[in-house]
């Protein structure tokens, strides 16, 4: 049963899309297995509140896995823990729990007061084996892994390693101190936050959390389902997201609103020039046939269907220029514009994040701002996420 009070009920303040660690960018191939360890991950909520629950994932596991032991607290730099804080995590009231192969599991609440853009340290021990590991590639934030037992450890120590992905964990949820919402944003690697400075949360989902963090606005907990080389319509990089809207985005605690910002992967791989370089092998990471402009905009449409279904708003970013990258062609330009116009004009959305006009060259429109681009010409830097995010009607999420 849902624990409800007269703040309202459990809403989501931060997660990382699920997936399975061979469908990822490859982080974990050259990682020892993750057996008898500890993981000691550091998460930024977005919003606050008093109570706290982690939900762990084994949805891409081939067998069970144990947490034989686990703990929240307030980070502390360099992958302590702040005193005092320490908060011993059980499960239906056992400090052991099996996660079951293809399943979720949420550890018990406990009280915990964790403020607005609070760091959260999530430290749990691996007894046995894990087979295949559910994770979140790249994690943009460092991870660790400590021979052992260590999760009552107050100090990371000397043997610790670095843990390259989010790593069996996919959300923190809190009770608020007042009716909340969440914004769930769901997209590609634009949305995960590729190019920007690892350790600094500036993805533009998680800027626009700060923007929101403090305002007297019921949707100031922001969820960000981003996969780095996601599709809306094929699988490859991560389920589509049409086949993963379901879990990610509308499972969500105290879902609100819904930000898509999705489809230019669909694109750009549909129009990418076929040889036999480079590029080639970066292609085979994504099956499925080419799509068109029709098949992106009835994408939409079914997510927006879905969505509504649910009670929630449903925003769109229009999706933004990548003229010198690799998968670049005129004829994908042509097509990312097509896209772009029915989203402005359409009609099928509750409102039009620009993202397009935010990121493009007034002289080039088909490139990013040369002070917006991490280099590659298709993700942002840290100064082009922060022009996303700044660019954000917040009166859009009361």
């Amino acid at each position: 049963m849902t624990e409800t009070n007269d703040a309202g009920s459990w809403v989501r303040s931060w997660g990382a899309s699920p997936q399975a660690a061979h469908d990822g960018l490859g982080s974990l191939d050259d990682h020892p297995p993750l057996a008898d360890v500890t993981l000691r991950q550091v998460v930024r909520i977005s919003g606050g509140g008093r109570r706290v629950r982690i939900r762990f994932t084994n949805e891409f596991g081939t067998a069970p896995f144990t947490i034989g032991a686990a703990q929240v607290g307030l980070a502390a730099p360099g992958g302590g823990v702040r005193p005092g804080s320490e908060r011993v995590l059980t499960f239906s009231g056992a400090s052991a729990v099996t996660v079951p192969a293809g399943a979720p599991i949420l550890s018990d609440p406990v009280d915990l007061p964790l403020p607005a853009l609070a760091r959260l340290s999530i430290s749990f021990y691996l007894p046995g084996r894990v087979e295949t590991c559910t994770c979140h590639d790249p994690a943009l934030e460092t991870g660790w892994t400590i021979p052992g037992d260590a999760v009552a450890t107050p100090t990371l120590p000397e043997n610790a390693g670095i843990l390259p992905v989010r790593a069996l964990i996919s959300a923190v949820e809190l009770l608020p101190d007042a009716p909340a919402k969440a914004i769930v944003t769901v997209g590609d690697s634009r949305t995960d936050g590729a190019g920007s400075t690892p350790d600094t949360n500036h993805s533009w989902p998680e800027l626009l959390a700060e923007r929101l963090a403090g305002r007297d606005v019921a949707a100031r907990y922001v969820s960000n389902q981003g996969i780095s080389g996601n599709r809306l319509l094929n699988d490859g990089i991560g389920a589509a997201v049409l086949t993963r809207f379901d879990r990610d985005v509308l499972a969500t605690p105290g879902l609100g609103y819904v930000v898509l910002s999705v489809g230019g992967n669909d694109l750009g791989i549909s129009f990418a020039p076929r040889d036999d370089g480079p590029l080639a092998d970066f292609l085979k990471m994504f099956p499925g046939a080419p799509v068109t402009t029709d098949d992106v905009i009835a994408g939409y449409r079914r997510l927006i269907a879905r969505a509504r279904d649910h009670g929630v708003q449903v925003y769109a970013t229009t999706i933004a220029p990548f003229e010198g990258a690799e998968i670049y062609t005129p004829e994908a330009e042509s097509a990312r514009r097509a896209v772009n116009a029915w989203i402005r004009t359409g009609g099928g959305f509750d409102a039009v994040l620009d993202f397009d006009a935010v990121w493009r060259d007034p002289d080039r429109p088909s490139r990013i701002r040369e002070d917006f681009h991490c280099g590659d010409h298709l993700h942002g830097n840290d100064a082009g996420y922060r022009a996303l995010a700044d660019s954000i009607d917040l009166s859009l999420f009361r």
